[in-house]
């Protein structure tokens, strides 16, 4: 740490500071800056960690994956030696609970520790061979080998709502060093002092790894200058981005009006459909209500994930359903936001939906003894309205919820086939029932990443199977994950060799396969 309780920037293996701009972070539950001067990165400063990581991709680019699986191991020891102190700058930045924190800590852990497997293996590269057929009639074959080769520097920005799983070391920069891509992180300034710790533990095992020292960076910024900088940096090849669709959709515009456009890998807005058969609320009403309010209350309502549209068929299970989720919510204690901007985006967007006409409100706890706490809010909606009003499917960011009543199945699949594209889709179900109803499958899996069945969305798996995007706006690209092991995907693209001399090519695509992947031949 800089001296005066400042914090600069980690670019080159060192800590920067020329910038005239500063601030500091929030405690959310005390309502009150928190001690310590952030120092925002210069244009300079940006460039100047740009530069170093295109100077460095190609010596970090190849290095083994032995050599970059033990880099990310050392990140996951350092951060672990931090200790109590991260756990107590997270919560104090976030007002999330000790038990979220150490949660989330044991996930980014993981993660890295993951991709340093992937590292290792190699999998990634999928080498591909197509032998020569130099006989073959009416023209010869050529040799064609193809594997996937890292992009170049990666412009990862943090998360509001997940200080350490999706952004300094989160799951992007991890997949990202696995393949050989430096990283160049944008913190986000709602918690700013949990991302400079983890980065210093990222420069330090950087250093005791001998790594290239441009292969991290990380840069302070307040506003929105900073990350417009880095999204539009010659040097910089991809971006990863978890946020708002306005947020997102930005650095999506910004990367296209490049001289070289790149993409833009966001995963942003996601209102995540689920769907209540009667004969599972007939016999399961009460499981239903604590699952699902649970599920909208966790985290105060701040996860990609949250149920916030729930479809069912009116009837008098359907009736009771909703007055019992309503009651279940109003008697739970509000929450405390990440922060008084997010609250006020909370609010705003509530006030909006609220004002729809059509919509009623079915219970909601007002209740609010700090600024920042959020009023948990069910409302409901008839499916004619909210098929005829685009402006119900917008996310309310945190602990809200509507239900949409539907007359009989054709009224509910209507309403499925106007939804947007969202990460998730749930079904409570019985098998039997839902065999009835495959078309409301066919119709749910063409606007979701993930299908759900009998269970609530908030909860994300780390493994290879997860799939953690979805069509826009869920993200900008649903061929690729956010979360698991093929999110290294995103920093990578084919590259073939044709007629090459064996000793020229790389280790991957050799015949004599000194790495012993799996290779696809002929």
């Amino acid at each position: 740490m800089m001296s005066n309780n400042n914090y600069g920037n980690w670019i080159d293996g060192k800590e920067v500071a020329k910038g005239e701009f500063n601030y500091t972070s929030f405690n959310p539950i005390q309502n009150k800056p928190i001690q310590g001067n952030f120092i925002e990165a210069t244009a300079e400063e940006v460039n100047f960690a740009a530069a170093c990581a295109a100077k460095d991709f190609m010596t970090y680019s190849r290095l083994s994956g032995s050599r970059r699986a033990e880099f990310l191991q050392m990140i996951a020891t350092e951060i672990e030696v931090l200790g109590a102190d991260l756990i107590l700058a997270y919560c104090s930045e976030t007002g999330l609970p000790e038990g979220r924190a150490k949660g989330e800590l044991g996930r980014t852990l993981n993660q890295l520790r993951l991709f340093a497997e992937q590292a290792r293996i190699n999998t990634w590269q999928m080498p591909s061979i197509d032998l020569a057929q130099p006989d073959r009639s009416p023209m010869p074959k050529s040799d064609l080998r193809k594997m996937m080769l890292p992009l170049g520097p990666i412009a990862v920005f943090g998360a509001s709502n997940f200080p350490l799983a999706y952004s300094t070391a989160g799951g992007d920069t991890a997949s990202a060093l696995a393949v050989g891509c430096p990283v160049i992180v944008k913190s986000h300034p709602m918690h700013a002092k949990t991302s400079y710790m983890v980065a210093s533990a990222v420069v330090r095992a950087a250093q005791k790894t001998q790594m290239p020292s441009g292969v991290f960076a990380h840069l302070n910024s307040k506003d929105h200058q900073v990350g417009q900088q880095i999204a539009v940096h010659q040097s910089v090849k991809a971006i990863g981005f978890t946020g708002s669709v306005k947020g997102g959709r930005a650095l999506l515009d910004l990367a296209a009006q490049r001289p070289e456009p790149i993409p833009v890998f966001a995963e942003m807005g996601s209102v995540n459909p689920v769907i209540v058969f009667p004969d599972k609320l007939k016999h399961e009403l009460a499981q239903i209500v604590t699952q699902l309010s649970d599920s909208i209350m966790l985290g105060t309502g701040q996860f990609c994930t949250s149920p916030g549209l729930i479809f069912g068929i009116d009837n008098d299970d359907w009736k009771l359903f909703c007055t019992s989720l309503a009651e279940s919510l109003a008697q739970r204690d509000t929450q405390c936001m990440l922060h008084p901007n997010i609250k006020r985006g909370f609010d705003t967007s509530r006030e909006s939906h609220l004002s729809q006409p059509e919509v009623s409100v079915l219970g909601t706890n007002s209740n609010t003894t700090n600024p920042n706490q959020a009023s948990q809010t069910l409302t409901r909606v008839n499916a004619v309205d909210f098929i005829l009003n685009p402006e119900l499917q917008h996310e309310v960011f945190g602990p809200f919820a509507l239900m949409i009543s539907c007359k009989d199945w054709d009224e509910l699949h209507t309403a499925l086939e106007q939804l947007k594209g969202n990460l998730t889709g749930s079904i409570m179900a019985n098998e039997s029932s839902l065999n009835a109803q495959l078309n409301l499958v066919n119709t749910l899996q063409h606007r979701v990443g993930r299908l759900i069945f009998n269970q609530v969305p908030t909860g994300v798996e780390v493994c290879a199977s997860m799939q953690h995007g979805g069509p826009y706006p869920a993200s900008t690209d649903s061929r690729f994950t956010a979360v698991g092991h093929d999110a290294l995907l995103r920093w990578v693209r084919p590259v073939s060799f044709q007629n090459f001399p064996e000793s020229l090519l790389p280790q991957a695509l050799q015949s004599a396969n000194p790495l012993g992947l799996k290779q696809r031949i002929n």
